[in-house]
């Protein structure tokens, strides 16, 4: 026992260093999309470098294998033995990783997300497919080096999502597509289609609005703060939480949901139990997961008829005509389904539809089966198949996305697992808060968060991903069924189909 503890607090001390410099890496990737000088970028690829070689040492440090080995598990509880588990799956992941490789993807995909950015505002995709290529070419080298024989999309995969595969992806996916493309085309066919939004819409008052929205969402301001990016996104754990969003003249609703969405992610990190803070416990279990916070905070609370009521006249007190008539048609103008190709503006219709492109482009790279020269040209087939409009722009197609620009393959799907994740918590928390939508009705999504963070977010890492979600729906495995119910009955209801 005593042997036990002391390798166990050894452990655990030396974990703790370690995730404090990775919070360090990450609020280097931080500054980077927000206020880094744009000439900094070839010192900040060689920083991020060093940061990665010196938390890899760390990472595979023979101590840690020594300590694991000295821990007898009977004798922790369920928090050692979840910390063991993160402990010891990270370490056989990374001792398998070369150093100089996982500092090399480091170096290169930091200079890499710069050079994406410059070819999406230069429309020029030949600028990028060359470094895009080498992002690629070592990133199926961590694959073959951790995949132990399995298939490398998967090894990738398991990074963001521990103890999904591909397949059960494509069965999903599977499962999802005749349902949305079915409802899909009756949409479309019903001749109905709700206005848009006209005006212009000061970018001063909507990051006004934004802020309000975040605190009405929860998010702790003394632990977090709001700036702009190119692409929003939510950054740290603990007590150092950051959101981005985005804002357009033409269209508030990409800088409200986009908040309302990073919301979600920051909501998971700060509400995790404080014991947990600077151990593998301490922050969002997976990307599934995390998903599932920032899709239920936009979509079923941020969408739904209830809040887009409120939201009808904080728009209109904020900036006038807005040029819709009422709520009611507010709320159908919020969930308009139209043609269109950016994922992150896509309706809840048609998202998955853009992860599933995404998904089975980004495997046959890794697996080889597709090559980087010809991405955009199996791009916009694929997208003129799946949603019938030709890509117009290189902006509009594959180069929308940071995540290939920073090595990041295997996430894609986790945002459709988290939507799938967020139907079944859906289905759960209304059967729970009955009288959820008055609140909503006032703009105070309280109800809805604080249930979430009870039954979700509190818990950190401690359970594995998909237990996470059924013990939330009382023990219920995760299934389609949920989201793609919650998705015919609403819009079906706007549609009359």
């Amino acid at each position: 026992m005593a042997d036990t503890q002391e390798a166990y607090a050894a452990l655990m001390a030396f974990q703790r260093r370690t995730e404090a410099l990775g919070q360090v890496a990450g609020r280097l990737g931080w500054d980077q999309e927000t206020v880094m000088p744009e000439g900094a970028a070839p010192q900040r690829a060689e920083e991020a470098g060093a940061m990665e070689a010196m938390l890899h040492a760390r990472r595979t440090d023979p101590r840690i294998g020594e300590w694991l080995a000295s821990i007898d598990e009977a004798a922790l509880d369920d928090v050692g033995r979840a910390n063991l588990r993160h402990i010891r799956r990270s370490y056989r992941r990374n001792t398998r990783v070369p150093a100089d490789l996982a500092e090399a993807l480091a170096r290169l995909t930091s200079r890499a997300q710069r050079i994406w950015a410059e070819a999406r505002a230069s429309e020029d995709v030949a600028a990028f497919l060359p470094t895009l290529g080498e992002v690629v070419k070592l990133r199926r080298e961590e694959a073959a080096a951790i995949a132990d024989g399995r298939d490398l999309y998967d090894a990738l995969l398991d990074d963001f999502e521990p103890g999904m595969t591909g397949a059960e992806i494509e069965t999903m996916f599977g499962e999802m597509r005749p349902r949305l493309v079915d409802l899909r085309a009756r949409i479309l066919a019903s001749g109905r289609q709700p206005g848009a939004l006209s005006g212009s819409f000061d970018e001063t008052r909507q990051i006004e609005l934004a802020r309000d929205l975040a605190t009405r969402f929860g998010y702790d301001w003394a632990h977090g703060r709001l700036d702009r990016a190119v692409h929003p996104f939510s950054s740290g754990s603990g007590l150092d939480v950051r959101i981005t969003t985005r804002s357009d003249p033409r269209d508030p609703f990409n800088c409200i949901y986009s908040t309302i969405h990073e919301t979600g992610h920051a909501a998971y990190e700060q509400h995790i139990d404080r014991a947990y803070l600077l151990t593998p416990l301490g922050r969002g279990v997976s990307m599934g997961v995390h998903e599932s916070q920032s899709r239920i905070f936009e979509n079923q609370l941020g969408r739904s008829r209830a809040f887009t009521g409120w939201l009808f006249d904080a728009m209109r007190a904020g900036f006038g005509d807005i040029g819709v008539a009422d709520a009611e048609a507010f709320f159908a103008t919020v969930n308009r389904v139209t043609p269109g190709f950016i994922r992150t503006e896509a309706d809840e219709v048609q998202y998955n539809l853009h992860i599933m492109l995404r998904f089975d482009l980004e495997r046959a790279l890794i697996r080889g089966a597709l090559e980087v020269a010809d991405l955009e040209a199996a791009w916009n087939e694929r997208f003129e198949a799946d949603f019938g409009v030709k890509v117009d722009r290189p902006s509009n197609g594959v180069l929308q996305d940071v995540h290939w620009s920073v090595g990041l393959f295997g996430y894609f799907p986790t945002y459709s697992l988290g939507n799938v994740y967020a139907g079944c918590l859906h289905a759960a928390m209304r059967a729970d808060l009955p009288d959820l939508d008055a609140a909503l009705s006032a703009g105070d999504p309280e109800p809805a968060t604080e249930w979430l963070a009870a039954h979700v977010q509190r818990y950190g890492g401690l359970h594995e991903p998909r237990e996470v979600i059924a013990r939330a729906c009382g023990g219920r495995a995760p299934e389609v069924a949920p989201l793609l119910s919650y998705l015919e009955a609403k819009f079906g209801a706007i549609y009359g189909v």
